[in-house]
């Protein structure tokens, strides 16, 4: 599971373990705690931080994480690129300028652009959004500096190469190595080094920084997962230097096939996708695109895993599945970091249809990897128009903040009730543990199968009616068929 602490059912880590290891014990083995760092309300819900090895104090203590690392695997994010404007560290550089022990620590212009740079080279980077990565800021002390901002103003980047930089991100991870956590996810990593006259995301420099900083986690007892947009291809060649990767081009594939009544494409990826993967529906960011489409740097040569006019068609059947709500969260219509992500609950981009939610949600489970289900996916939540409306920013439309009551109450929806089993299935069937195969009969059908000894989990979809069952087993019983709908 995949959640804020601060909204899901409460606002502490011992409430929020209270829940997973009660009503959800069985279903959710694990937890991915969003950013739980001081502070968790800045410019970008966490993802900012001031203090990256302090647990906001609204929300408990470091003895908290430890609690619940006794109960189950626990991951946390270190966020690469940035911190906060408001961060000691950069209240300390503004106020002394050079003379600060922190000088070094945060990437200026000048740092990447020694001797300048042309217009090509400022074109060429690439970013998150509109405009140009760089914040124009004065200093406490008076000197005007020229700072690489690739998210925000808020949002600070950090030189890594520097002395100062490599032993920020190295207390983090000590940090959260003697807290008990077990697996750390790389936000924001693609974006980290930066080099004159090239893009500036995912560069063979970038894969350098990766493949290091993932052997210093190990060395530390921590897992590495790996979170990039891109081009699928290079998911493939990530997944080869870290311990995971997300699935990120799953949730689009599985929409495609729901939508289009075709499995080929989805198959087709599953043939050849990395198995240390993640998979995932839905996350606290949008659902992405730019994973099945294209190489946006050579189309001609680097085509997608859906045609052009396919995807575009996809897009507009989120929009018209969600009454048009997610068209209002996505792109330039919201303020938006990522304008290559629908921002939808999984659950609207199906047209708020259970068979459909609970057939996608099998197929996330038999792909080989770790199954993630984020928060409001877990209640199959349904878009939060009002938070979109009082924040203005397009991904809250999928970060609705649940008090314990309505946690409660969704947990006794039938299609929660649902997933629940579902998940409880694929958390204790020992043919998860076996070997995989994928097939299908006809174009629009899909089946997935799992065999170890005796022991069979199959599941069989038929993409036309968007329904399907899943019949398992054991040695010497009787078959089971669970009915998705």
């Amino acid at each position: 599971m995949i959640t804020y602490v601060d909204r899901f059912g409460g606002q502490t880590l011992p409430q929020l373990q209270e829940l997973i290891t009660g009503p959800l014990k069985g279903a959710v083995g694990g937890v991915h705690l969003l950013p739980f760092f001081y502070k968790i309300d800045g410019a970008d819900a966490g993802f900012d931080p001031i203090d990256h090895t302090r647990v906001d104090d609204r929300l408990g203590e470091w003895k908290d994480i430890a609690n619940l690392s006794e109960q189950m695997g626990v991951m946390a994010d270190v966020i690469v690129n940035h911190m906060s404007s408001e961060s000691p560290q950069f209240l300390d550089y503004s106020q002394k300028g050079s003379a600060s022990e922190y000088d070094g620590l945060f990437l200026t212009m000048e740092s990447v652009f020694p001797n300048g740079a042309t217009e090509k080279d400022l074109l060429a980077v690439y970013r998150p959004r509109p405009g140009m990565p760089f914040t124009v800021t004065t200093l406490a002390n008076g000197e005007r500096r020229l700072l690489w901002t690739t998210f925000t103003p808020q949002q600070i980047d950090i030189d890594v190469h520097t002395p100062a930089g490599k032993a920020y991100l190295d207390s983090i991870l000590q940090k959260l190595s003697q807290s008990g956590v077990t697996m750390v996810r790389l936000d924001a990593v693609g974006y980290a080094i930066k080099k004159a006259g090239a893009n500036c995301f995912m560069m063979p420099e970038t894969f350098d920084f990766i493949k290091a900083f993932a052997q210093r986690g190990r060395e530390l007892g921590l897992e590495v997962l790996v979170e990039i947009h891109s081009y699928y291809k290079r998911q493939m060649e990530i997944a080869q230097q870290v311990d995971w990767v997300y699935d990120f081009a799953l949730p689009p594939l599985v929409l495609h096939a729901l939508e289009f009544g075709r499995s080929g494409p989805l198959l087709d990826w599953i043939a050849q996708r990395p198995n240390n993967a993640v998979t995932v529906l839905d996350t606290h960011d949008g659902i992405g695109i730019i994973d099945i489409g294209a190489d946006a740097t050579d189309r001609a040569n680097h085509p997608g895993l859906v045609p052009p006019h396919e995807l575009d068609e996809l897009v507009e059947r989120m929009h018209r599945n969600s009454n048009n709500q997610s068209r209002r969260a996505t792109g330039a219509a919201a303020s938006n970091l990522d304008l290559y992500q629908v921002n939808c609950t999984f659950f609207d981009a199906l047209g708020r249809n259970a068979s459909a939610y609970l057939v996608a949600r099998a197929i996330q489970f038999f792909v080989p990897g770790i199954p993630q289900v984020y928060y409001v996916g877990l209640l199959a939540g349904e878009n939060d128009m009002d938070l979109l409306a009082k924040t203005k920013v397009g991904r809250d439309i999928n970060r609705h903040y649940y008090s314990r009551e309505e946690v409660l109450s969704d947990l006794n929806k039938p299609v929660v009730k649902r997933l629940l089993e579902l998940m409880r299935l694929r958390n204790s069937h020992p043919a998860f543990g076996g070997a995989f195969s994928s097939a299908a009969m006809a174009a629009n059908q899909l089946t997935l199968s799992w065999q170890q000894g005796a022991a069979y989990a199959r599941l069989e979809v038929d993409l036309s009616t968007k329904s399907g069952r899943i019949i398992h087993g054991l040695a010497g019983d009787e078959a089971v068929v669970f009915e998705l709908r």
